[in-house]
């Protein structure tokens, strides 16, 4: 597959994802580094996120596991959470994971991440 199928199929997994927000996430990293934008999508979108053998929920749940226990994501975090949502994943089920990776993380990577989940159901109420 060349690179321009790749991007577009990035482009396509990560609008399924994230809607519109993720391609003004990305439209902003273009303008930073173009370079950057083109590697996120074609590999993290196109690549990665596009596998078999994986249900898409259950990526966003590890992407929302992997982001808490490092801690240092916060953006990428909320981002993620909110894509979670958009595939229909419960705020229960997004709070459980949270609450599991204390045991990987630390209880301050846990209340951290809640704490954005929490940001990010209030500014969705729905």
């Amino acid at each position: 597959m060349d690179s321009a199928e790749r991007y577009n199929r990035g482009l396509k997994k990560l609008d399924e994802i994230h809607a519109g927000l993720g391609k003004q996430v990305m439209e902003r990293l273009k303008e930073v580094c173009p370079d950057f934008e083109r590697l996120t999508t074609e590999f993290a979108y196109g690549d990665i996120y596009s596998r078999p053998g994986v249900e898409l929920r259950t990526r966003q749940l590890c992407t929302i596991a992997a982001l808490t226990v490092l801690g240092n994501g916060a953006p990428q975090l909320k981002a993620h959470i909110n894509g979670a949502l958009n595939l229909g994943i419960s705020r229960q089920e997004i709070m459980e994971v949270i609450i599991q990776m204390a045991l990987y993380g630390g209880f301050h990577c846990a209340q951290n991440a809640l704490f954005l989940a929490a940001e990010v159901f209030q500014e969705r109420p729905w």
